[in-house]
Formats: structure tokens, sequence, C-alpha cells
């Protein structure tokens, strides 16, 4: 079984080699590592962590945070391992592909962007509709987005009174790209978190960017 964890650490050497020491005391085997984000004296970074079965993820919690000024920030089931390749792999999906390419933006998205779905929706002129959503999306569709039209890239309040009950009572953190128009939006949804970081709604902003130009 393999987890993705999301985890500030200090940004100082040897802070990665003690948390690989801290997971693999317990089983845990870093299969691979991506840096979300960097800050003053800290920094944000995705690992999908593979563990034997019957081990609990709690186990990966606890002896992360053992070690000093260590914080999980999520922990999820993760099939496979962080591939930064993979939004060109899926770029090109999409600009290949003869029809269905919103569905099949849509449906690769969730992995490469690690988020627990993703639908594409637009404003018309009765409302806001979805044009298409992943396989994990929300069967409960938004239909009131005050958002739209968006100019740009944008982390959306989880909690706003747009958002449907559903939404809220899973936690969903939300973020938002427009898609060629401000009228039409790629909608990102990771429920229980954790929320979208600064370089995230930028890597966002600019897959949705390129999308778009080969759309067009």
């Amino acid at each position: 079984m393999s987890y993705l964890l999301r985890v500030q650490l200090p940004d100082r050497p040897g802070s990665l080699g003690s948390l690989a020491v801290a997971l693999g005391s317990v089983g845990g085997d870093i299969l691979s590592l991506d840096v979300v984000e960097r800050g003053a004296g800290f920094a944000i970074d995705d690992l999908v962590v593979d563990v034997e079965p019957g081990k609990l993820p709690d186990t990966l919690i606890t002896a992360a945070e053992s070690l000093p000024d260590v914080r999980v920030d999520s922990i999820r089931p993760y099939n496979g391992i962080l591939d930064t390749h993979r939004e060109l792999e899926l770029i090109d999906q999409v600009a290949g592909a003869p029809r269905d390419t919103l569905q099949i933006l849509v449906d690769g998205a969730p992995r490469v962007l690690r988020v627990g779905w993703a639908t594409v929706v637009a404003q018309g002129e009765t409302g806001a509709y979805r044009i298409v959503g992943s396989p994990g999306a929300p069967e409960t569709h938004a239909t009131d987005v005050p958002w739209l039209p968006l100019e740009k890239t944008v982390a959306l309040d989880g909690q706003a009174d747009w958002v449907p009950p559903i939404w809220r009572e899973m936690d969903t953190a939300l973020a938002a790209a427009p898609l060629g128009v401000p009228e039409k939006a790629l909608v990102l949804g990771r429920p229980g978190g954790p929320e979208f970081r600064p370089s995230e709604i930028a890597r966002l902003g600019y897959f949705a960017g390129i999308v778009a130009t080969v759309l067009d």
C-alpha cells in the first residue's frame, strides 16, 4: 500500500534524511518526492511512501511528527509514484485525441495535479453548468458559481455559500483556472484537503493555459 504524504519540514541539510530514517523505522519506504513549495526556513514536500500490508497510515504520521518542526499536512492513499512529466503526457493525450478532449482532460487531471476530482464548468444564459467531470467528481453539482467569469487561477473558499453542503461536509479544498475564456473553468476538488499552496495555484494556471492553447 502506498500513501501520499504532504509534509512540512525545516529547510536545512539533513532534514529529509532524518525523515526517511523515521519513516523507515515503522516500515515506510519513500518511493518518490516532489518539492511543492519553499519558504523562509521551511519546505513543503509531497512524498509517496510504501508500507507493508496491514500497516496503519497513522504510524507514518506519528513517526514523521516525532521529529522537531515536522508536520504532516495530509495523508491519503496513492497508487504509483510522483512523476512531474505526467502533465506533459496528459497535454499530449488531449492534443492527439480526435474527440472527447475535455473528458480526457478531467479524467487525467486528478492524478497529475494530486486532487480527488476535476470538472469543467461553464457560465451560460441560465446559469452555471457542468460540461464534464472525472469519475470521482461529486454527483451534486454547483449550479450557482458567482466567481464565474474567471480572469485568473484562484483557490476558492470551500465553505462559501455557493458550495454544495456535501462538499462543505467533506471539507473540500477547491481551485479553479480559466480554460480559454473567462466563462469556462477547470475546477479541482481535494476532499479533506490540504488547501492549495500558492505554488500549486501557479502550476494549475500554467497547465490550464497550455491546455487551452492546445484546444483552441
